[in-house]
């Protein structure tokens, strides 16, 4: 669901799954909050602390149009502002006790811009020493250019993933995706996810996965991006790549239609 209305209730999300069929979130991620997904989880990293992220958008197409309605901007109010939960999460120094940041989203409706939507940001982050630190940026975008690739993506890795099984050793047979298709959340402000499975909205972290699971179907090892080898001056095994270090069970088989790759660990 590319808007940011809360379309799967669990009954939907039940009958994906008897009809085993893929379903992946909602609010399509293309501009202000792929940013924001990305500057917040540099910061965090960073040991920068975001104490208020103030958020204003101005649009005048029909997305700007719904979300005049206080009903629908409510659902838009929250993809946007949990998108940074899971970085704010990951660093308990920074953030004792679940402290989040101030966070405002401000969405207007202007229709003579139509299509080219305003977005500004304010970064307000606690730094040594008890200095501050503020980020303000601006963007100009057309909405729906934005927006529209995302479709063709979601496309393609949902028609990728209904060609893949993964069978491990020892089992007899091959499992396929479920119906919850995480590997998408790359292109969603609000993926879902399989119950017990946490939410990742990292933007790098994301894609990572997507790049990890393209090179386990052609039988490469997961990047790292560690490098060791490099950093030690030689190879620390004769014949093996420290930056593809083993990270599947010995023997992991994945099938893409009528090709099968092997992925094995290195050590075997």
């Amino acid at each position: 669901n590319g808007s940011p209305q809360n379309t799967f209730v669990p009954g939907v999300v039940e009958l994906a799954e008897m009809e085993g069929v893929y379903i992946a979130g909602d609010d399509f991620k293309s501009g202000q909050t792929k940013f924001k997904s990305v500057l917040v989880d540099f910061l965090v990293g960073a040991g920068i602390k975001p104490v208020s992220i103030v958020s204003y958008n101005h649009l005048g197409n029909n997305d700007g149009k719904n979300l005049s309605a206080p009903s629908q901007f409510r659902s838009k109010e929250i993809s946007k502002s949990n998108v940074v939960d899971d970085m704010v999460e990951s660093n308990k120094v920074l953030y004792p006790d679940g402290n989040k940041p101030d966070h405002c989203v401000v969405i207007k409706y202007v229709p003579y811009v139509q299509d080219s939507k305003r977005a500004m940001d304010e970064y307000i982050s606690e730094i040594f020493m008890n200095g501050s630190n503020t980020i303000v940026c601006h963007n100009t975008c057309e909405d729906s250019f934005l927006a529209s690739p995302l479709i063709l993506d979601l496309v393609i890795l949902a028609e990728l993933c209904e060609r893949i099984t993964i069978q491990l050793d020892g089992e007899p047979q091959p499992r396929r995706f479920t119906s919850i298709l995480s590997i998408l959340s790359y292109l969603l402000k609000a993926p879902l996810v399989p119950q017990g499975t946490p939410v990742i909205n990292a933007l790098f972290k994301q894609r990572a996965c997507i790049e990890n699971f393209i090179r386990a179907c052609i039988g490469l090892q997961p990047s790292n991006h560690m490098m060791l080898e490099h950093k030690v001056g030689a190879p620390l095994v004769q014949g093996m790549n420290m930056s593809n270090a083993p990270v599947f069970p010995s023997k992991t088989m994945i099938h893409t239609e009528k090709k099968i790759s092997h992925v094995k660990n290195p050590s075997h």
